[in-house]
């Protein structure tokens, strides 16, 4: 789960945490449930309802973009500077099944 925007003074930030699933079993052994928590406070990434990172956000001007509203990815990239560029053990094709995707507000939140 990563948080990536632009701080007040136009510098490119990120936030992110990552989850080992046990005894050995990788993300494509099984359809796996990925959720996000978003309050006004913070960030909340979960698989499989195991929290395994957050991000505390405040109304200041470098996190003012997490006040607005946004839009979700869904990607399986490749390359950059994580996890790294494709070599020779990098499995291709790859591919991503998505079997549906549920968006909530909680009944206390404002429009």
């Amino acid at each position: 789960g990563t948080a990536h925007w632009q701080d007040s003074a136009g510098l490119k930030r990120d936030q992110s945490g990552s989850h080992t699933l046990s005894g050995n079993r990788t993300l494509a052994d099984g359809f796996h449930v990925f959720s996000l928590v978003w309050t006004p406070q913070s960030l909340s990434w979960f698989i499989d309802d195991i929290q395994y990172h957050t991000m505390t956000l405040d109304e200041s001007a470098d996190l003012s973009a997490f006040q607005h509203p946004f839009f979700l990815i869904f990607n399986v990239a490749i390359g950059g500077n994580w996890p790294g560029r494709p070599n020779a053990n990098t499995q291709f094709p790859q591919r991503m099944l998505v079997d549906y995707v549920r968006i909530f507000q909680a009944e206390n939140a404002a429009d």
